[in-house]
């Protein structure tokens, strides 16, 4: 339709100069000089006002329908450019509101994280300190316990020493009275009764 519309505003537009051309000739060929040459003649005046409404009509029906409906078009796709962009400035900065939140809730989780570690750190740094007292308590026992039956059992020998030994210095010193086994029995004896508490 707008190369229809221009072919016709181009016909119009070279009827329109052949018809002002034809008095501008006879003006050219008339070299009058002088106010009246600003007054158009009637014979030129005429010509010209057909062109002009001739074009006007081709214009008005033709051209200027189809430049209002592309301005429209156009102010309509700005219209809509300035809407989108008002839009995408709105989620925008609604988006930017949600990565605030999210970030928020990622440094509280991992305070979260920290606290929950830190926590299970100091229940394991005490069940080891626990195990190790425990540990240390069952040495501590097992060497009391090896240090009384090393002591217990050097006492028995120590004992038995004594006792051949008392039986020994018994029979040099009372002589051969007593028999072996009463003297051993006697030094015994003597032994237990020194051992008591009483005897401590």
């Amino acid at each position: 339709m707008k190369n229809t519309a221009m072919r016709l505003v181009a016909r119009a537009g070279v009827a329109g100069g052949v018809i002002l051309a034809t008095p501008a000739v006879a003006l050219a060929e008339e070299s009058a000089v002088g106010p009246d040459i600003l007054i158009p003649k009637m014979a030129e005046f005429i010509p010209a006002l057909i062109a002009f409404i001739i074009i006007w009509v081709i214009l008005a029906k033709l051209v200027w329908p189809s430049v209002l409906e592309m301005m429209e078009k156009r102010q309509q796709k700005i219209q809509d450019d300035l809407d989108a962009a008002e839009r995408s400035k709105i989620e925008a900065a609604e988006e930017a509101k949600s990565y605030e939140a999210k970030i928020l809730d990622a440094h509280h989780e991992a305070d979260a994280i920290v606290a929950k570690a830190k926590k299970e750190a100091e229940e394991v740094r005490t069940a080891v300190l626990a195990k190790a007292q425990r540990e240390a308590a069952d040495i501590i026992a097992k060497a009391h316990g090896a240090v009384d039956s090393e002591r217990h059992k050097a006492m028995i020998e120590l004992s038995s020493s004594v006792v051949d030994l008392s039986v020994e210095i018994a029979s040099k010193i009372i002589g051969n009275d007593l028999s072996v086994e009463e003297q051993r029995k006697l030094a015994e004896k003597y032994l237990a009764e020194v051992g008591t508490p009483d005897g401590r």
